[in-house]
C-alpha cells in the first residue's frame, strides 16, 4: 500500500451530514423527541455516551428494515463534504470516517461522499426488524480516537499530518489524538477545546487547512 500525505477523519452525524441519522430512525419508531432529548444530551457529554446509545438504541425496537431506505432517502450530506473530500485525495490525502451512528446508513453513504473508509455501529436484527440492541463493540470516544490511530499506522502517516473533526463530546479525544483537531458545527464544550473552529456549516471551509 502507498503511503498517504495525510489523514482526515470525520465524524458523521451533523458533521459528514447534516442529519442525525438515530432521530430519522427514531421517526420510525415514532418515538423522535425523546431519542432528541438523548442525543443532545449526549452530545454535551452531560452522559455516558455507551449507555446513551444503548438506550436510544432500545426505542428503536421493531422498526422493519424498509424504514433504512426511508431514512436513508432524507439525509442530507453538509455543504461542501465532496469539495473537501475532492481537496484531500488531490493533495494524496485519505478521508475515513467514525461514527457512533450504523453501518447501515454509512455503507451507502460514505462512499458516495468520497470517503475512503468507514467504522460505526451496527444494529440487531431479528425476523427483518430491529431488536432494539447494538451489535458488538459501542464505537463510542475511546473507539474513535483508537480508529485515527490505527488509520494512520496503516496508512504509514505521521500522527502530526492527522486532522479530526467532530461536534459532540465523544468526538473530544478523537480530536485530542489527532495532529489538528477541528469543532465543526460543535457544542460549547467541544468548541472550548477545539485547536480550532470552523464557523460555517461548509466543510469546504476546511479545505486552506489541508497540509
Amino acid at each position: 500500500m502507498t503511503a498517504a500525505r495525510f489523514l482526515v477523519v470525520l465524524d458523521a452525524d451533523s458533521t459528514l451530514i447534516r442529519n442525525e441519522v438515530i432521530e430519522l430512525l427514531a421517526d420510525e419508531a415514532g418515538r423522535r423527541a425523546e431519542v432528541q432529548a438523548a442525543t443532545e444530551a449526549a452530545m454535551r457529554g452531560e452522559v455516558d455516551f455507551a449507555d446513551s446509545l444503548r438506550s436510544r438504541v432500545a426505542a428503536l425496537r421493531g422498526v422493519p428494515m424498509e424504514a433504512f431506505a426511508r431514512v436513508r432517502a432524507r439525509i442530507e450530506p453538509t455543504p461542501g463534504v465532496r469539495e473537501l473530500t475532492d481537496a484531500v485525495h488531490q493533495r494524496g490525502g485519505v478521508v475515513g470516517v467514525v461514527s457512533g451512528g450504523f453501518h447501515e446508513i454509512l455503507d451507502e453513504v460514505a462512499p458516495a461522499l468520497g470517503v475512503d473508509r468507514w467504522r460505526a455501529n451496527r444494529l440487531a436484527v431479528d425476523d427483518g426488524v430491529l431488536t432494539g440492541a447494538v451489535e458488538g463493540e459501542i464505537v463510542d470516544a475511546a473507539a474513535k480516537a483508537a480508529s485515527l490511530t490505527a488509520w494512520a499506522a496503516e496508512l504509514g502517516v505521521a500522527p502530526h499530518a492527522t486532522i479530526a473533526i467532530g461536534d459532540g463530546a465523544n468526538d473530544l479525544h478523537m480530536m485530542a489524538t489527532a495532529g489538528l483537531g477541528l469543532a465543526f458545527n460543535a457544542k460549547p464544550a467541544v468548541r472550548a477545546a477545539a485547536a480550532l473552529v470552523v464557523g460555517p456549516q461548509d466543510l469546504s471551509e476546511v479545505i486552506p487547512l489541508l497540509p
